[in-house]
């Protein structure tokens, strides 16, 4: 997988790669020159005391060091752009394939376990990326021109490159092999502790509430122990490759000079000469520690490409139509036809044969016990989920046929937690229609009964607002969530139990305020509250994902015992009548 991300991703990058291999071919070129110069030196200069011929030659390997700096320098800077052009790639990529995701797959995931894949996943894969355009590219030009270079200056001890060339690639790639399955382990316990800490932080008031920070710290304890037992056990195998590798590097160089001091002594071979073949077999084995740094890198890129691989490659099962189709009707009417609906790997399906429609102008309210499937009927409209079975159509056109800009053009969906973005109030009541001015904002706070407050604040339809809303109440997010859908001008209204963090009498106010401003809209109401749906043109009554009753209130009091149940469990018997 990793080889085909970075085949498939560095793909606009070629000119830039092209550039870092000639420069790091022309900076290995120079570095491994440089040596033989110096053996010159020593032997045809220092030993005869020809000073002309060392100031040249010093000259000459002065240049060709400049020339090497520039060249690594301007490596470096091409590589590092590629790498940091080809991470934000990356991650654009797994961000809009996130995007396009249902709830499905989001919960097939995890978003703790999609932030990591997002962030560290293509970190790692990016710095893989920056250590093979500034190391793996000189390390086999380097390695194959140092034993090139090495065999010219004395054939004799070339049996040194064999052995210890062999014995450092063996002995660090026996250690690579195990580091692998650590650093999967690694990922996936990352995961773990990003999953607790989040959990924490959005439910810390429920931890305080209940006095559980003991046992929300042991339980971070345990998830925070069981990654640092994986990235020890990986870490004491990856310090474990330098001391190999500086052992391999000592014992080469000692070698070098008993057997080749043998050899200046038998008159096989110059002094000079045995200082270049030291410093082009130090350059190799250099190489190949260059490359044990990368094979360090590359097991723990792997899995994460793995991962970011497993995120590409999953097809949201809400997929927009191939040939979408424009509805001649734009009035807003909404009907379920035999409705079924199954999560995946249920048992039994959470929705079955829902029929009923929903027409413009008119208000329909579905109610029912908790679990009966209310919120996942509501979210088939606008297809965070789609249906299993029968279909569900906006102004006849089935809602997976229909444009999905279209669709959600169509919609004011006030989903069941309100969710409000960082910024200001009038950049989260704008996000459904950035042209909104700032009159059509507060006409829609108006309406929603959050004018009051906000007007509260100094700073008005500037004032900031926390990420998912957490410097303002509950009510007030309702409320700002609802205004945030009027703003929009829907033809369809979808108000999933948005009016259930009001108290009654700014529940009263909102519905007033929610007629005239809906009255040729299509709206459809889920509500725990009786007194909120009372009414409304059409009540379906849901248990156990079925419609067991549908009508009006009044109808419904007399021919559906559920709805009587719900209504006797809140409201008296005069109220009620």
């Amino acid at each position: 997988m990793l080889t085909l991300l970075l085949r498939t991703r560095l793909g606009p990058y070629r000119r830039p790669l092209l550039a870092v291999v000639a420069l790091q071919l022309v900076g290995t070129i120079a570095a491994l020159y440089l040596p033989s110069l110096n053996a010159r030196i020593i032997d045809r200069g220092i030993a005869a005391g020809d000073t002309g011929l060392i100031l040249r030659l010093g000259g000459v390997m002065l240049l060709i060091s400049v020339v090497q700096v520039a060249c690594s320098v301007a490596a470096v800077h091409h590589g590092a752009r590629t790498a940091t052009g080809f991470g934000a790639d990356v991650r654009q990529s797994v961000f809009h394939r996130v995007g396009e995701f249902s709830m499905r797959e989001v919960n097939r995931f995890g978003a703790p376990s999609l932030i990591t894949r997002c962030t560290n996943d293509v970190q790692q894969v990016q710095m893989l990326v920056l250590t093979s355009c500034t190391m793996l590219v000189a390390a086999p030009i380097m390695c194959v021109g140092g034993i090139v270079m090495a065999l010219r200056e004395d054939v004799g001890l070339s049996w040194l490159v064999a052995v210890c060339v062999p014995v450092l690639a063996g002995a660090v790639g026996m250690i690579v092999v195990r580091m692998v399955p650590r650093f999967r382990r690694m990922q996936t316990m990352l995961d773990e502790v990003n999953r607790v800490l989040r959990e924490q932080l959005g439910g810390i008031r429920v931890v305080r509430a209940f006095v559980r920070e003991p046992l929300e710290t042991t339980r971070f304890g345990r998830a925070n122990a069981d990654l640092t037992a994986v990235a020890t056990s990986a870490g004491r195998l990856q310090a474990l490759i330098f001391p190999v590798v500086l052992l391999v590097l000592n014992v080469s160089s000692v070698a070098v000079l008993w057997f080749g001091g043998l050899r200046v002594d038998a008159g096989q071979m110059q002094i000079g000469a045995l200082t270049a073949f030291l410093a082009y077999l130090l350059q190799i084995l250099m190489a190949v520690m260059m490359a044990t740094f990368m094979a360090m890198m590359i097991p723990r890129a792997a899995v994460c490409a793995e991962r970011i691989g497993d995120v590409l490659d999953t097809r949201s099962s809400v997929v927009p139509p191939a040939a979408p189709v424009a509805a001649r009707r734009r009035d807003g009417l909404l009907v379920f036809d035999d409705v079924g609906f199954r999560y995946p790997g249920a048992d039994a399906p959470v929705l079955h044969g829902i029929s009923f429609a929903s027409r413009p102008g008119t208000t329909t309210a579905v109610v029912g016990s908790t679990g009966s499937g209310k919120t996942t009927l509501l979210s088939l409209v606008p297809r965070l989920f789609d249906v299993s079975a029968g279909s569900v159509s906006v102004d006849g056109v089935d809602v997976r046929e229909l444009d999905p800009q279209e669709l959600v053009g169509r919609l004011g969906y006030v989903p069941q937690r309100p969710y409000l973005f960082a910024g200001t109030v009038a950049s989260n009541l704008r996000h459904g229609r950035p042209d909104a001015t700032d009159d059509e904002l507060w006409a829609a706070l108006e309406v929603a009964q959050g004018a009051d407050f906000v007007r509260a604040t100094p700073a008005g339809l500037d004032a900031p607002v926390a990420q998912g809303g957490a410097n303002l109440s509950g009510g007030q997010r309702q409320r700002l969530a609802i205004a945030r859908a009027l703003v929009r001008r829907p033809a369809i209204y979808l108000f999933d139990d948005s009016f259930s963090a009001l108290d009654v009498a700014t529940d009263a106010r909102l519905r007033a305020a929610l007629g005239p401003v809906t009255a040729d809209a299509t709206v459809v109401i889920v509500a725990q509250r009786v007194s909120t749906i009372t009414g409304a043109d059409t009540i379906v009554v849901l248990d156990a994902g079925t419609v067991v009753g549908l009508g009006t209130h009044d109808e419904l009091l007399v021919t559906c015992p559920t709805y009587a149940e719900i209504v006797e469990s809140q409201l008296s018997a005069a109220e009620a009548a």
